[in-house]
């Protein structure tokens, strides 16, 4: 039988362990405090309310700032919100038609979308995301076009002029954006100047854009601005969509979808 601790110092010592290693397991957190999964579950979630760490599947990972978490790299990014990501990419999908021509931003959503194509036939699908384009190869049937430009190694992306120059030869029928940061005053944002201008002319290059992202990303601000929300045609997110928010989307007119989790 291992020493017993309060539960004030069960959580120091797990943020003691995330600040050395980065990242706890939820299984290693039962074996050292000898406490239940569900014990060790609740500690997280109310070290995550205190915004001193984020949750993902299996255990926790460190967060040194607030804004930190909007540039993680991207095998950080897959392990957040997993069954909000895959029922969002589920429901996107099916706002494609069959003949599309469409541009797939990068991120860990926007992988979800790309994995949910199988029901069509004949796609063009232009994207900066090389992670993405490999899911696309898979599929052995759709024109895949991927975007020049200078490699962003965290979230596995071109940005840059080259981007930039090769997205404005193309019209395309429906755009799908991932978002770091969504709110009514600043509308979408981004941590990367040269990811905000590019998807600004994602934006001018579709006919409808559609933003994907799960409600954890509504009421934050990231360093560059993309567009008002008033730029944006349709929205996918979950139920955890504030209310203001939801209220403000559609008096604007603006498309709204929800998925419940």
């Amino acid at each position: 039988m291992g020493k017993k601790y309060s539960t004030d110092e069960r959580r120091s010592m797990i943020l003691k362990r995330l600040h050395d290693e980065n990242k706890v397991f939820i299984r290693d957190l039962v074996e050292t405090f000898c406490v239940s999964e569900v014990s060790i579950r609740k500690d997280l979630a109310v070290l995550e309310e205190q915004q001193l760490l984020v949750r993902v599947k299996g255990g926790a990972i460190i967060m040194r700032q607030t804004e930190d978490i909007d540039d993680v790299p991207v095998h950080h990014k897959k392990l957040l919100k997993v069954k909000e990501k895959q029922a969002l990419g589920r429901l996107a999908a099916s706002l494609i038609e069959e003949n599309d021509t469409i541009i797939i931003d990068s991120g860990t959503t926007m992988m979800e979308v790309a994995k949910n194509l199988d029901k069509f036939r004949k796609l063009t699908i232009i994207t900066n995301a090389l992670d993405i384009a490999i899911i696309l190869s898979r599929y052995e049937r759709f024109d895949i076009i991927v975007l020049g430009g200078n490699m962003r190694s965290v979230s596995n992306s071109t940005v840059g002029m080259l981007a930039t120059s090769d997205l404005k030869n193309f019209y395309c029928d429906k755009l799908f954006l991932g978002v770091d940061s969504a709110s009514i005053k600043d509308g979408l944002s981004t941590p990367n100047i040269e990811e905000a201008n590019l998807n600004q002319t994602m934006i001018a290059s579709a006919k409808e854009t559609i933003a994907v992202f799960d409600s954890s990303k509504f009421g934050r601000r990231s360093f560059a601005h993309i567009a008002s929300l008033e730029k944006i045609g349709t929205i996918v997110t979950d139920s955890g969509i504030p209310e203001d928010m939801k209220d403000y989307i559609r008096t604007a007119g603006i498309k709204l979808h929800i998925v419940d989790i």
